[in-house]
């Protein structure tokens, strides 16, 4: 278990064991590549971020994942892994988020994106440009770090050892 305090200054524990928290997930942040490209998307008051929202009613895990992916980017998800989950305590409230890797296997085109401008392409490192104003604060804490060091030692075969 890691545990940090984000950009806010809340409190933030992220686990790579399912099930974790006594909250179960109800969020969902899909980290997505699509052609070596990293897939973002605009929202429209947070700035630059990666597909992710609420689980709505009756869904999965994986299928609030897959909507959030096409609804903000038109990505469809071509495969889906499960990286962690990790809880943010709020003042008055505490929730828990799932992170996903989803590689991209199509973009389309939409005419609404809901609360986003759209697909976002990004070439390079993730984690040097998520610094830049245009970014939404959901992307500088720890916890994409942690979980984009995993997802690559986890996708090159590594022992984790955490």
């Amino acid at each position: 278990m890691k545990t940090f305090y984000d950009i806010n200054g809340l409190m933030v524990n992220l686990s790579f064991e399912e099930e974790a928290f006594s909250l179960r997930a109800k969020h969902v942040l899909v980290i997505c590549t699509w052609h070596g490209k990293w897939l973002l998307t605009k929202h429209k008051t947070r700035g630059v971020e990666f597909p992710g929202g609420k689980v709505e009613a009756g869904e999965s895990l994986i299928e609030a994942a897959e909507r959030e992916v096409m609804e903000e980017t038109g990505g469809i998800i071509e495969q889906i892994e499960w990286i962690g989950e990790y809880e943010v305590c709020e003042k008055e409230s505490t929730f828990v988020k799932a992170v996903f890797f989803a590689t991209i296997g199509d973009i389309l085109e939409r005419d609404n994106y809901l609360e986003t401008d759209g697909p976002y392409l990004l070439e390079g490192n993730i984690l040097d440009a998520r610094f830049q104003d245009s970014y939404s604060f959901i992307m500088k804490d720890k916890v994409l770090d942690y979980c984009i060091k995993r997802m690559e030692k986890q996708l090159s075969g590594e022992n984790l050892g955490y």
